[in-house]
């Protein structure tokens, strides 16, 4: 794919100037701590990653069947101190009266952006699966109730969803999506710069234009790493996979290696003019901030 293709989408109604390095979209991920303890080292990842300015921190929603107080609690002390923040609103497990309630009280504290999700159900919740089934539903739900107030992102991936019929149908619920009233997506994380080129000509093709932001996942812990991706079906190609594991117990060499390998994609992606990148940070400031030192990126 030439690196000249428009990878940006076409200029918001917030007077965003497509092509222009200065309005990339840098931001960071959470997830809700489970104890005081945790909280207190997200504050400290949180002020860490604060000091190079992103445009916003967003925080998932009851990740790995946490509460979905945990995501409020975090989202309001992200604002409280200032700082940009995207709450997770997901539809499995949840009713419209509950993301009426979210929508309320997250608009009344001034907050402007929201990252609209279908998700996975909570561990252990019971009944049924709530009142949307898709994230389109939830996106139109929410445009619906609170119109232009909210940035609102979705979610987009590259390798498809695991759960997908096909690539087109995959395609067609991001579309769908889009459609429904998204401002933007964030992809799952990927190692294949060439699956992103190729899920974003596909969606212009399809008729969306929206800035489509990779979701940038650090190599910190290969295990961790393999885990999740086998979960969500992000691929570790295999020269990636058979280097990691030959590392064995060396962190060291597993994250030398690894800020190499991600810090030459995300040059990859820029340079082909992607909209700017969304690290997943778990929780933790270093790879992260290293990453953004080799890539260069000003405050």
């Amino acid at each position: 794919m030439s690196p000249a293709v428009n990878l940006k989408g076409n200029p918001s109604q917030r007077g965003e100037k497509v092509g222009s390095v200065d309005q990339r979209t840098y931001s960071f991920e959470f997830f809700p701590p489970k104890s005081e303890e945790a909280a207190e080292k997200l504050r400290l990842v949180r002020a860490r990653l604060a000091e190079v300015r992103p445009a916003f921190f967003s925080v998932t929603f009851g990740a790995g069947g946490s509460t979905k107080e945990g995501t409020w609690n975090t989202v309001m002390e992200i604002h409280r101190a200032g700082l940009p923040v995207a709450p997770h609103i997901s539809c499995m497990g949840t009713t419209r009266t509950q993301v009426a309630e979210l929508l309320r009280g997250y608009r009344d504290a001034g907050v402007r952006r929201l990252v609209a999700l279908r998700g996975d159900m909570p561990s252990g919740a019971a009944g049924g699966a709530g009142d949307f089934q898709y994230a389109n539903e939830l996106v139109a739900y929410i445009r619906a109730e609170t119109g232009d107030w909210f940035h609102i992102e979705v979610a987009a991936y590259p390798e498809y969803h695991p759960q997908s019929r096909s690539p087109a149908d995959d395609l067609a619920n991001f579309v769908r999506k889009v459609n429904a009233g998204a401002d933007s997506a964030i992809t799952q994380y990927f190692y294949n710069a060439d699956a992103y080129f190729r899920f974003v000509d596909a969606a212009r093709r399809a008729g969306c234009s929206v800035p489509i932001v990779p979701g940038i996942m650090p190599i910190n812990n290969f295990a961790q790493l393999a885990r999740f991706s086998d979960a969500c079906g992000a691929e570790i190609p295999r020269w990636i996979r058979l280097k990691l594991a030959s590392f064995g117990d060396d962190r060291a060499a597993i994250q030398a290696f690894g800020l190499d390998v991600v810090s030459d994609l995300c040059q990859r992606l820029l340079t082909a003019g992607a909209p700017g990148l969304h690290f997943y940070t778990m929780n933790q400031a270093g790879p992260t901030l290293e990453l953004w030192r080799r890539l260069g990126l000003a405050k």
